[in-house]
């Protein structure tokens, strides 16, 4: 598969973010011509998908201003430098929801949009959820509004497009998957 393969000439930080670098590199291509790419460097995240003891999926509602609106998602959040993805997810999951657990299970890991950034995202399932005594702080800059849904609800907001990230959409049909397997 070397015939596929895209050699970088040269890498040149163009921005550097909180959360994201950009890079403009400069590559050869398997035909020998060059060409130019721009990529996005990003730490890497979880999301969790976080089922209470009567199987609703805990999700959150939040302004994202990228899309101008407010989306229904899973909890999620990036990762930090040296901690591990299951100590990301059990943070955010905290953070962002008031519930902890001690059963989180790793489902998949998978790249967001591998066209131009090398994000990726770690999904866990986490079970045996138990509502916090002290809530744990959201980062400052971070408000959300804990929702409790159905698998028939959350379809009904990918519908209506209140749910309409992949991530979220992923979780809702991994579970749709699940109960028609009867696991």
């Amino acid at each position: 598969m070397k015939h596929l393969v895209e050699k970088t000439i040269e890498s040149e930080k163009i921005f550097n973010g909180r959360v994201i670098d950009l890079y403009h590199e400069k590559v050869e291509l398997p035909n020998g011509k060059t060409s130019t790419r721009e990529i996005i460097k990003h730490p890497g995240a979880v999301a969790i998908i976080a089922l209470t003891e009567d199987h609703k999926m805990v999700m959150v509602k939040q302004y994202r201003k990228a899309m101008e609106r407010l989306l229904v998602e899973i909890p999620a959040g990036k990762l930090e430098i040296g901690e591990e993805p299951i100590e990301t997810a059990k943070r955010e999951l905290e953070e962002e929801t008031g519930y902890t657990t001690d059963h989180l299970h790793h489902i998949i890991s998978f790249y967001t949009s591998p066209g131009f950034a090398d994000e990726l995202v770690h999904l866990y399932l986490a079970t045996d959820l138990k509502v916090m005594e002290t809530k744990a702080e959201l980062d400052e800059d971070e408000f959300v509004e804990v929702m409790e849904l159905t698998i028939d609800e959350a379809l009904e907001l990918i519908r209506t497009n209140e749910i309409y990230d992949a991530k979220t959409a992923y979780a809702v049909q991994y579970l749709q998957l699940r109960s028609a397997l009867g696991e």
